[in-house]
């Protein structure tokens, strides 16, 4: 049976705690959906620009809150199989093999084929038992006897078969193995699902969950970021880099710089042995920032602003 509800945050500042325990850079509106969907059983999901802290937020909540993180990637094709559960046939076949010999003095009182599909068919329920089943991400939340964070990683890459799925799935924390029966969820695990914007996803998807959007961030909490990930980086070079990264999100371009490559163009400068932003410096590292030549080019076409700032 499903447990009642577990606190797991005492308020949005306790929420807020455990986030920055575990490294991650919290905003009051990200403290305060955390905490509104651990008390209200809601799934989150987040949505933003690709490499924000979508991804880190979950590992942040299950770290902070020192609960197992269950991670499912979504993908096109992704269907129920691997997602929820898999007959382990192998090893069913192995098994079989191995008490053959029985089998056949199963079948030895046997009058006719029938009987001896009749006495087989009696048998079945052995084969298909909890030994041979192969849990995948989703079961695995809802039998962990523990309290869990379930990532539900880029949903909006999976198909809108899927996602109907999941839906029926997280409205109910059960499911139902046609062999085994109903299981039911032992404790309601903390679900987070993450979304660049692939496709749309459904109204009825979007009820069912709080609504986070993670943009990039103002230069301050970049700042922020960059000094607990990157702490060799001086706070001089660290402002103008933020500042830099502000300047040429601004720009037209394929895929602006994320988080991410703020944090490996710290890195790169770090190895490169460079303290103060230059344009040469920008031009040495500019493969580390963007990842299309024509959003280079944009970058070199501006590099007196992005780094006379």
């Amino acid at each position: 049976m499903t447990k009642g509800p577990l606190k797991h945050f005492q308020d949005v500042d306790d929420a807020r705690r455990t986030l920055e325990s575990a490294g991650y850079v919290c905003t009051p509106d990200i403290a305060t959906v955390v905490f509104l969907a651990a008390a209200g059983d809601k799934p989150i999901l987040v949505e933003g620009p690709a490499g924000v802290g979508k991804t880190e937020l979950a590992k942040a909540m299950a770290t902070g809150l020192g609960y197992e993180l269950i991670r499912l990637q979504c993908y096109e094709g992704l269907d129920e199989a691997k997602a929820l559960y898999e007959w382990e046939y192998a090893k069913q076949l192995l098994y079989m093999q191995m008490v053959r010999e029985n089998v056949n003095d199963l079948l030895a009182g046997a009058d006719s084929l029938a009987d001896a599909v009749d006495l087989i068919a009696a048998q079945a329920d052995v084969f298909f038992s909890d030994r041979f089943l192969l849990p995948r991400p989703l079961l695995q939340a809802i039998l962990s006897p523990t309290p869990v964070v379930l990532l539900v990683d880029e949903v909006d890459k999976s198909d809108p078969e899927f996602e109907a799925f999941l839906l029926e799935l997280l409205s109910d924390f059960q499911v139902t193995i046609p062999e085994l029966g109903t299981r039911r969820a032992v404790g309601v695990p903390l679900v987070v699902l993450t979304s660049n914007a692939f496709r749309d996803l459904s109204d009825a998807l979007k009820r069912r969950c709080l609504h986070l959007y993670i943009d990039y961030p103002e230069a301050d909490v970049e700042r922020e970021i960059v000094r607990r990930q990157v702490p060799g980086l001086s706070e001089a070079l660290a402002r103008q880099m933020t500042s830099a990264m502000a300047r040429i999100r601004r720009l037209e371009l394929k895929k602006r710089p994320s988080i991410a490559e703020t944090l490996d163009w710290a890195r790169a400068l770090i190895n490169l042995q460079i303290e103060s932003l230059s344009p040469e410096a920008v031009l040495a590292t500019l493969s580390v920032i963007c990842k299309y030549r024509e959003d280079s080019d944009l970058v070199r076409k501006d590099l007196n602003g992005v780094v006379n700032l």
